[in-house]
């Protein structure tokens, strides 16, 4: 038979005062259990107040262990303008390696928000446990009274050891009658918290080198007043190398001016960034000596090209003996390694 299990939701206002009071495990519904223990900074009370956030009533509880459900994640409820789960362990999270005891959390439902937006949540949490006998519940909670930060690292906390197993079944302590008990939770936000800006620098191990040649025909016959070469790939990203036949800015009439270029679709953005070393070679088709230039540049929005103005002189590429240019093609190599990428946080 497997277990049933209902829950119930409620959302009660109160004044600053009360919540105050709340937070603080003060006030008349608040009493300390004489004899009430903590253990590892965890402490135990006694209220007849209901849970004012959340309520799970599990029927059938010991079908649980028997159909093999080690963990159960409620649905989720509203609490201090955010989403939660309580996730409870029947049996002892074994993850955490916890024998003979229940275990219970709660969760912040919507962690993608919080890594998205690189904020954090502070709350006060209690668990509680109806004691059907005396009708009034056992409460757990955080004997230092300390809130619980929430962030996208880190969403999850609770008790690895909310009660025996042996306490909790039995029958005298009326948390499990007729094989049902009620579980509850109230949440209270303390703060909320959205970081500055940041970064995460991701360094590539063992970065590979990409090489992409070009050869242009026809060289004297190029009418713009730059040439792009096809897109190539080099660490997932697209680049393209660039060349002024006439030269560019300071090298302007005098110059060959030529750079290694990220695609703009490919481009960084909102302060993203690429670490690349790249070396462009000018090739010296009859003798193999190459003019090169070796740089490493971090590419981004704001600075999508690198390489030189004057890469090589005019005069020295249309020189025969240079070997730069043979039957009026030319031939340009890059070798690009990327190292590293930057992405704002």
């Amino acid at each position: 038979m497997l277990a049933v299990v209902y829950v119930c939701e409620e959302v009660l206002g109160e004044n600053e005062e009360a919540c105050a009071c709340r937070r603080k495990g003060l006030g008349a519904a608040w009493s300390l259990e004489p004899g009430a223990w903590s253990k590892d900074q965890v402490a135990r009370s006694i209220s007849e107040a209901a849970p004012r956030h959340y309520i799970l009533k599990i029927m059938s509880f010991s079908s649980l262990a028997k159909t093999g459900i080690e963990k159960y994640e409620s649905e989720e409820f509203d609490a201090g303008g955010y989403k939660w789960k309580l996730v409870l362990f029947p049996q002892g999270n074994k993850s955490r390696n916890v024998k003979e005891h229940l275990s219970l959390y709660l969760v912040f439902a919507d962690v993608a928000s919080l890594i998205r937006l690189e904020s954090e949540v502070h709350a006060v949490f209690r668990f509680f446990l109806l004691d059907q006998t005396k009708d009034n519940y056992l409460i757990v909670h955080d004997a230092t009274g300390k809130d619980r930060r929430f962030h996208g690292s880190k969403h999850l906390w609770g008790f690895d050891q909310l009660i025996p197993i042996r306490t909790f079944n039995d029958v005298g302590n009326g948390y499990l009658l007729d094989d049902s008990c009620v579980f509850g939770a109230e949440v209270f936000v303390t703060k909320e918290m959205s970081s500055g800006k940041g970064e995460c620098l991701s360094m590539i191990k063992d970065a590979v080198s990409s090489k992409h040649v070009w050869k242009i025909e026809n060289f004297s016959n190029l009418d713009s007043e730059n040439q792009e070469s096809q897109q190539f790939s080099a660490a997932n990203h697209k680049w393209t190398i660039q060349l002024f036949p006439k030269g560019r800015r300071h090298g302007s009439g005098t110059h060959i001016s030529i750079y290694l270029a990220l695609v703009d679709s490919d481009t960084p953005k909102d302060g993203s960034k690429i670490f690349a070393e790249f070396t462009l070679r000018m090739k010296d088709q009859q003798q193999s000596r190459h003019i090169a230039g070796k740089v490493s540049h971090w590419f981004s929005e704001s600075s999508k090209e690198s390489g030189w103005e004057k890469f090589v002189s005019l005069a020295y590429f249309y020189h025969t003996s240079s070997g730069c240019l043979v039957n009026d093609t030319c031939t340009v190599e890059a070798e690009v390694t990327v190292h590293a990428v930057a992405h704002t946080l």
